[in-house]
């Protein structure tokens, strides 16, 4: 069998320099360093303005959210109203019927009776 060589890296390169900055920055973050509060001091304009941006997208969401559900209720009385409505209207138009009329004309006692003929209809010339 051969034998492979390990190859190590000779001091100097980069190997070693790329582990202790891995190794700064997982250790800065688990210290809670990892944003220092000079990093808010020199950038505070962005960091301000991404919080803004962040708030006023909550804000839409909940609007829009609370919007869709006002929407949905509103439609559903919508469609109750116009149920409501058909049946209002077709009680409507059995209590006009002729029939239903004599019905209510006799029950009353109004003492009123179905023409024959038409009306008349009269005509006036001003000239």
């Amino acid at each position: 069998m051969q034998e492979r060589k390990k190859t190590q890296p000779k001091s100097g390169e980069g190997n070693t320099s790329r582990r202790s900055f891995t190794s700064n920055i997982l250790g800065r973050a688990l210290r809670g360093r990892f944003i220092s509060t000079d990093f808010f001091s020199r950038h505070w304009i962005t960091v301000a303005l991404s919080v803004l941006m962040f708030v006023w997208y909550i804000t839409n969401k909940y609007e829009c959210q609370t919007s869709m559900e006002t929407i949905q209720k509103l439609e559903k009385e919508l469609e109750i109203v116009r149920t409501e409505r058909v049946r209002e209207q077709s009680t409507y138009m059995s209590r006009i019927r002729e029939s239903s009329m004599l019905q209510l004309v006799r029950r009353n006692h109004l003492d009123l009776e179905v023409q024959d003929t038409p009306p008349y209809k009269i005509k006036y010339n001003c000239n």
